[in-house]
């Protein structure tokens, strides 16, 4: 490398770009990595209900940057296309369907739909039929598809609106028809603001706290709510398989709606004014009502105010009513939660919550359905005898799951399992689901008794999936099956009563996840699938999961990727690691291994993985916990667990003879952005950093972030000590920084990376910073995709794959220089 360029570059504190980084533009990294964004990938799958047929959805994982440019309206949380009344952020869209036979392996393809986008497929109960969304951009219609006469139809002509309810469509749990969400104002002129009515925005607060996370896209004018309400209104419609439609009750702003099991009456939820300018629409005022099948009012189950002001706490709740749903198991009977403490699960009380009743016809009081200890979590219904109840609390992160009698829900309570839900080694894993006689989504209840459970079987090997049958009477387990090495497989389905026939995913190292079905008692499987290795370049990258000690004794692991071909004898490698913290109140499940090493290498292009390609070897996801200590919050000790964790995996690289501790660099997306600002400014254990969508100041996150509860005046000295703004001073290495332009996440901010670009300017540091237009939190359009790849990659090239000579040549004209 030219000394005199060298020389140049130092004075001006600006280290020199390649002549094609300092182009303007998109760029195109190399073909290699180009490859990864086209790379089609296995496809999405939803299997029916009774087994029989395995639907197949090709992802579209990209879209064309004209896509993400186009119109969108940002109300109340919400990010829609006003051109057809749909949200214009969904991730699950599809471009082709196709439908599979389990038994006799007959494919068929579903090729007359029109152009557009599938989205929100849904069988129904009978599994006769797979509805699904086709988006245009002129509107949203229903189409479903027959699996006896395999054709595929547009099921009505009217237009669907999915602003506030993003499936806006529901079978009937007899699968008789479709209840939706129609878009009544599609066709209506679009309002138009002027300066006539503008007015003064003002609020004011009343004194009482109400304290809020730093949501984006909220509503901030008169206008806003009036455009709120115009493309938020829908009109619900009862539609039969012949395409009839007949409207159910009035228009309104429905914030969800559901359908009994036994198909007479609807769950409805709308939203009321007035608006808030400080939460989201999910906050707003709300009225809960069942309604029958014409849209008559049968009860007013609660009205809900504003929840602007709920307690602080992740465990926190509004007051009043809450949670509402169906009762899956019964025929109509509604349950809902309400709060003994005003919300504040630090209030001392002996139960935080009492579950309430109402069955049909909703004429009689509400009955205590049961008392919770804790914040209810949830209930899994399966028959009147048998139903899981868990209930939960963030102080420490324990869950606990109860199986209960529906009948007598606070009598004779069997306690199934008590966790911290970080601990991973005694998840016991999700139960399975049928339809009941009614159609509807219950557990898998074997004769009166037996419960199947299917988990990733987390444990110091790794992850070993396995499917357990559970005895409600015993409160015992059976394993039935676990995967063997050197596979990786799970439980996707059941085929029979006894668990003996099962549809499994399973893959390899090398192979691509595929669907089998494995019968347990003739020991057999078959392959039902045949999806082709997605990246074929990469076939000979090797994996290795490292396991090591930090200094206070907490055990971490990682998973370390060679390049194909690399030998040990060929000396160290630059390495790239990417991570993310966690926090957790206990070392032991801080430890935890939660990979398998069998699992197929994904070669994605969102993470580390590429870079593979150019000879970097990648360390991905080595475990970064914060731990709370003798009863302190995890962030009281975050700069120096964070460091320390880090300081272990450069360590263990370097024994191992992989890494040369002066050429690793560091990177991460959202909180791993953070992590990678703290790391380059209270370390020198990196050479350089990439940071995607983070954040760097929490002075602009007040009421808390991430996993933290306490909000700024509580405590000033850990906002202070964790954001690396504060400190950006110490920061010595190269950071590159990528934030989407359009990123709604709470507390990433787009102005976090410009801010923090701006201090490492002024303070005369390395830094660039590459604000992605149209992009969101993560990204999405083509050009997007593949320009990221090319900052990246131009980054590692200059940080960690510069020759010897030129690093040596660099350090001589530094040191000539004087510079720092």
């Amino acid at each position: 490398m030219n000394a005199f360029r060298l020389l140049i570059a130092f004075v001006g504190c600006i280290v020199l770009l390649p002549a094609s980084y300092a182009e303007q533009g998109y760029q195109t990294p190399s073909p290699e990595l180009a490859a990864l964004v086209d790379a089609k990938l296995a496809p999405t799958s939803s299997l029916s209900n009774d087994g029989q047929w395995l639907a197949l959805f090709e992802r579209k994982r990209v879209v064309s940057l004209d896509e993400l440019a186009k119109e969108e309206l940002k109300l109340a949380g919400i990010k829609l296309n006003p051109a057809n009344f749909s949200r214009s952020r969904v991730s699950a869209k599809y471009s082709a369907l196709e439908l599979k036979h389990v038994q006799s392996g007959t494919v068929v393809n579903v090729n007359n739909l029109p152009q557009g986008i599938i989205r929100s497929p849904r069988w129904s109960a009978n599994s006769e039929y797979l509805a699904f969304i086709v988006e245009q951009p002129e509107n949203a219609r229903l189409w479903i598809y027959n699996v006896k006469s395999k054709q595929a139809k547009q099921l009505s002509e009217y237009p669907l609106n999915s602003t506030l309810t993003s499936t806006p469509y529901e079978w009937l749990p007899d699968s008789t028809a479709i209840v939706a969400n129609l878009a009544v104002n599609l066709d209506k002129p679009r309002l138009t603001n002027d300066t006539q009515s503008t007015v003064p925005v003002i609020q004011q607060s009343t004194g009482e706290k109400a304290p809020a996370r730093t949501y984006q896209n909220l509503l901030t004018s008169p206008f806003d709510e009036a455009q709120f309400k115009f493309y938020g209104q829908g009109q619900l419609a009862y539609i039969t398989l012949d395409g009839k439609a007949q409207k159910i009750g009035d228009a309104g702003l429905f914030k969800s709606f559901s359908i009994s099991p036994d198909s007479t009456n609807l769950l409805v939820a709308t939203i009321d004014e007035p608006f808030s300018y400080q939460v989201p629409y999910s906050r707003f005022a709300t009225t809960w009502e069942i309604w029958g099948m014409r849209g008559f009012a049968l009860v007013e189950l609660a009205k809900q105010p504003l929840a602007d002001n709920i307690p602080q706490g992740y465990d926190s709740v509004r007051t009043g009513r809450r949670n509402f749903e169906w009762r899956a198991d019964q025929g109509a009977e509604v349950i809902w939660a309400e709060a003994q403490d005003g919300g504040d699960m630090k209030t001392e009380v002996e139960h935080h919550d009492y579950l309430y009743s109402l069955r049909a016809p909703f004429k009689r009081e509400p009955k205590l359905f049961a008392k919770v200890e804790r914040r209810f979590a949830g209930i899994e219904w399966g028959n009147d005898n048998i139903a899981m109840l868990s209930d939960w609390r963030f102080s420490d992160r324990q869950v606990r799951t109860y199986v209960i009698q529906p009948r007598n829900a606070d009598s004779n309570r069997v306690l199934f399992s008590e966790r911290s839900y970080n601990d991973a080694y005694k998840d016991p894993g999700s139960t399975i689901y049928e339809r009941n006689d009614l159609g509807s989504r219950v557990i898998k209840v074997v004769g009166g008794r037996y419960i199947y459970l299917r988990g990733d079987g987390a444990s110091e090997q790794g992850n070993i999936p396995f499917l357990d049958q559970y005895d409600v009477k015993t409160n015992s387990t059976k394993r039935l099956w676990q995967s063997a090495a050197p596979y990786y497989e799970r439980v996707r389905a059941l085929l029979d009563d006894e668990g003996k026939r099962i549809i499994t995913i399973r893959e390899s190292k090398t192979q691509q996840p595929n669907f089998f079905i494995r019968d347990l008692d003739r020991d057999t499987l078959t392959q039902l699938t045949q999806f082709e290795h997605p990246y074929p370049a990469f076939k000979g990258v090797t994996k290795e999961q490292l396991r090591y000690t930090r200094d206070d004794g907490v055990e971490l692991s990682g998973t370390l990727y060679l390049p194909p071909g690399y030998d040990k004898t060929q000396g160290p490698l630059p390495v790239l690691m990417w991570a993310y913290p966690l926090e957790y109140k206990d070392k032991a499940v801080a430890s935890q291994v939660r990979e398998s090493e069998y699992e197929f290498t994904y070669i994605g292009y969102w993470g580390p993985m590429p870079y593979l390609a150019k000879g970097i070897a990648v360390f991905d996801d080595p475990k970064m916990p914060i731990v709370g200590v003798d009863g302190s919050e995890p962030n009281d000790h975050f700069r120096k667990q964070l460091v320390s964790s880090a300081k272990a995996a450069v360590d263990v690289l370097v024994e191992k003879g992989i890494a040369d501790k002066d050429n690793i660099a560091i990177a991460g997306h959202s909180y791993g952005a953070f992590m990678v600002a703290n790391l380059l400014a209270h370390s020198d254990l990196f050479k350089a950093g990439i940071a995607r969508s983070g954040a760097y100041n929490r002075t602009l996150t007040p009421f808390g972030f991430q996993g933290e509860e306490r909000d700024f005046w509580q405590a000033q000295s850990v906002y202070a000590n964790m954001s690396p703004f504060f400190h950006a001073e110490k920061i010595n290495e190269p950071m590159l920084m990528i934030h989407g332009q359009e990123d709604p996440n709470s507390g990433t901010f787009p102005m976090q990376s410009e801010r923090m670009y701006a201090a490492l300017k002024g303070l005369g540091k390395e830094a660039r910073l590459v604000m992605l237009p149209y992009e969101a939190h993560g990204y999405r359009a083509r050009k997007s995709l593949l320009h990221v790849l090319w900052e990246q990659e131009q980054w590692l090239d200059k940080y960690l794959l510069l020759d010897k000579e030129a690093d040596t040549e660099t350090t001589e004209t530094v040191a000539d220089v004087n510079v720092n």
